[in-house]
């Protein structure tokens, strides 16, 4: 038996990273999962290495930042498999990589991807879970807790956004049995669009507050997000979660 057997999984920016980590662990544990990102080869490779391990997967391209595609993306995971029953919001951009860390344009884009995606994604991910209830993991970071040099501050003011859009929800949900959660992940492998915070000596730099002394990995976070997504959470809603090493308790 699978801790997530019966249930059905959409995960944005599952192409890749802990997306793509979490996309291969809900399968293993029995869920259907619907892997959603805006890179086709990557994402349907993803979706090729669970079919091989005998799970269930299906790629859907999504711009987060876009409702018809969330609206779209959602009615085609229900339409296939009947429900929504976990709901992963974890795609993100960097703000690492900024030269002007005030560029209003970056900002714009970055809360675009990171709080308006999020936005959408637990607005419809609630439309859909309103009859059956559910569990909302948003992905949020420890910038969404305190401040850093180097990164743009669009970067914490939209991992801010999700912490608290997290709780707001989970307040407003839970008599509808929909549960509402949030993941901060610490110092983990460079993003895509990482820039500083990819950087080696600012990295070792910043693993010098982690407890832990070492970065952490993609699949600690999917073995959060797989509790979260469980029924062994069930009584834990607008909760957060720190993947950190210990880096917020210092």
């Amino acid at each position: 038996m699978g801790r997530l057997d019966g249930k059905v999984a959409l995960i944005t920016g599952a192409a890749s990273g802990m997306g793509a980590a979490m996309a291969r662990l809900f399968a293993r544990e029995g869920a259907k999962v619907a892997v959603c990102d805006l890179l086709e080869e990557e994402g349907r490779a993803v979706v090729a290495d669970i079919a091989a391990a005998g799970g269930t997967a299906r790629f859907l391209r999504l711009d987060v930042t876009e409702e018809a595609q969330w609206e779209a993306a959602v009615g085609a995971v229900v339409g296939a498999w009947g429900r929504l029953d976990v709901l992963v919001n974890n795609a993100g951009i960097s703000g690492s990589a900024a030269g002007d860390l005030y560029d209003t344009a970056l900002w714009d884009r970055i809360m675009a991807v990171n709080a308006r995606g999020a936005f959408l994604g637990v607005k419809h991910g609630v439309a859909a879970m309103r009859r059956t209830g559910g569990s909302i993991i948003n992905i949020s970071s420890i910038s969404g807790v305190v401040g850093q040099e180097r990164i743009h501050c669009a970067y914490n003011a939209s991992k801010a956004a999700v912490r608290l859009l997290t709780k707001a929800v989970a307040v407003q949900e839970g008599p509808a049995g929909i549960r509402v959660n949030s993941i901060h992940p610490g110092v983990m492998p460079p993003m895509r669009t990482s820039g500083a915070t990819a950087d080696p000596a600012f990295r070792a730099r910043l693993l010098q507050h982690v407890p832990l002394g070492r970065p952490g990995r993609v699949e600690e976070v999917a073995h959060a997000a797989l509790f979260l997504a469980s029924d062994e959470s069930s009584y834990m809603t607008g909760s957060e979660l720190h993947v950190d090493g210990g880096y917020l308790a210092c």
